[in-house]
């Protein structure tokens, strides 16, 4: 290998670069009582990391272009802040992994962006400039993120290659992540390197997934425009980052970035993608129809559309909440309607339940069960609810809940479960012998429906509920945002869109 002003240029004789995979990925809510410990990252380190990304498997041409060392991936279920003690763990173990295989002509930095920790402003920011003063300045860098992540100017700096996904919901989320170690590997092969500018463009707009999904105008045009401004020759990448709403820090907000050779092209495909962005700021809207919880089980109960799903948005465990707020299911239940023999059936989906999902293993399947579920960590607008059921399902070994149990009140199944879980998949629900399709009405925290509830719903409201991701944002308590933020201060004069050139890594102080 031959260094050639800090570039590693290949000889004819092949010698494979040397890149490391690194990455801890979490979205969390700072109006969020919940703290996110260590276990629930469930890492994967070393060889481990590989049956993650398909575009590296043993016999795939990317897994052949390089020798790769992979150290520490950590992906956590969205939640609240993470605890300091979690955070120092975690980059410590990446850290200690990375000094171990010295030099490196690339890394692969696998993240979310979204991730705050107690104390600690910009953790992702954070977490690379530690990377630097491991690998060096040399090394060149390439970052794939969430576009519900933040970019902080600090996190611009010390990264080289930067992308995020296109489309919202993630179904372009390994594409992304492909991409960016093609971008990478091309720019160790060719010999060029770092790109030669990095423009930065912060875009003041703050809102929520629910509102921006590119299933829908202005964000589905607006998204469009992403790769053909980063398909020009001088152009490597170019990104939109919505950014994450539930978290009150400075870092959050929108971004517009853009990587390239080509000054003139890199600037203009920045620029025209901010300003478009801008142009549109007051033409999202949330991508299905919403109300109030009590108006959305109305639509439903009189909907001949079956299944009609509820998205219990509040306290959505995919965008930062706690998983455990019982509101929604405590109004559910005191409703005469579910109770009929001939009234409609509800999935609910779901409530943490520790105590109950004892009860319930000890009581068997058929057996009746009364246990409290739900508000261990977010009370703040219900207590704990005391179940009283048939347990009609138990269920163990899932990766996220652990044990589920269905637990049937008169017609609403309950889907209890000793750990938090989302519930996106018709499997989620027939392996514990629930059929989502045949049900009147399925209750589920989540905010835009993923593609396969998306598919199998017959008609769909989102009920703006409480919690930790709470979608009434203009109403939030934020102390610490950059201001003025658009919806937040409707009035405020036009923002200077114009491009920032973000110092190569090599060259920041």
């Amino acid at each position: 290998m031959i260094q050639v002003f800090g570039l590693n240029v290949f000889s004819q004789t092949k010698i494979l670069p040397r890149i490391a995979i690194a990455g801890i990925a979490i979205e969390s809510s700072t109006f969020s009582p919940a703290l996110t410990h260590e276990e629930a990252f469930h890492t994967r380190t070393g060889d481990d990391i590989f049956k993650y990304y398909p575009f590296l498997s043993e016999n795939a041409i990317n897994r052949k272009r390089a020798n790769w060392f992979p150290t520490l991936k950590g992906h956590a279920l969205p939640g609240g802040t993470v605890t300091k003690e979690a955070y120092e763990s975690l980059v410590t173990k990446t850290l200690d992994m990375l000094k171990k295989n010295l030099p490196y002509d690339g890394l692969f930095l696998d993240i979310h962006g979204a991730m705050s920790v107690v104390g600690l402003d910009d953790p992702e920011g954070d977490f690379i400039i530690r990377i630097r003063e491991v690998i060096g300045k040399k090394t060149i860098i390439s970052t794939c993120m969430d576009l519900h992540g933040n970019v902080s100017w600090r996190l611009a700096e010390n990264t080289d290659l930067i992308t995020c996904y296109r489309l919202a919901p993630h179904e372009d989320s390994m594409e992304s992540k492909k991409r960016a170690v093609d971008n990478l590997l091309n720019r160790i092969e060719n010999g060029k390197g770092k790109p030669r500018y990095k423009a930065y463009i912060p875009v003041p707009i703050l809102l929520p997934g629910e509102k921006t999904s590119t299933r829908i105008e202005p964000a589905k045009s607006l998204y469009a425009k992403v790769a053909p401004a980063a398909n020009q020759k001088g152009v490597i990448d170019a990104a939109i980052w919505i950014g994450y709403a539930w978290a009150d820090e400075p870092r959050n907000h929108a971004v517009v970035m853009v990587t390239g050779d080509d000054k003139k092209k890199v600037t203009q495909a920045a620029e025209e993608l901010a300003k478009y962005f801008w142009k549109v700021r007051s033409e999202f809207e949330f991508i299905a129809p919403t109300a109030s919880l009590d108006e959305s089980l109305k639509k439903a109960i009189a909907s001949k559309k079956h299944p009609y799903i509820i998205s219990d948005m509040g306290d959505n465990p995919t965008a930062g909440g706690a998983g455990d707020v019982t509101w929604t299911l405590n109004e559910i239940l005191k409703r005469s309607e579910f109770k009929l023999e001939n009234g409609p059936s509800l999935i609910y989906a779901s409530i943490p339940g520790p105590d109950l999902i004892e009860k319930a293993i000890k009581s068997g399947v058929g057996g009746k069960v009364e246990g409290y579920v739900g508000a261990i960590v977010d009370n703040r607008y219900s207590p704990p609810i005391k179940l009283i059921g048939t347990v009609k399902a138990i269920r163990y070994g899932d990766k996220n809940a652990e044990t589920e149990v269905v637990v049937k009140i008169g017609n609403v199944s309950v889907i209890v479960t000793k750990k938090r879980k989302p519930y996106h998949y018709e499997a989620d629900f027939t392996r514990l012998g629930l059929n989502p399709r045949e049900t009147d009405i399925v209750v589920v925290k989540i905010g835009y429906l993923v593609p396969e509830l998306y598919n199998m719903r017959a008609d769909w409201i989102m009920a703006l509920t409480p919690g930790g991701v709470d979608q009434d944002i203009e109403h939030l308590d934020y102390k610490r945002i950059k201001r003025p933020m658009f919806p937040l201060d409707k009035n405020m004069k036009d923002p200077d869109l114009k491009a920032r050139f973000v110092p190569l890594s090599d060259r920041v102080e």
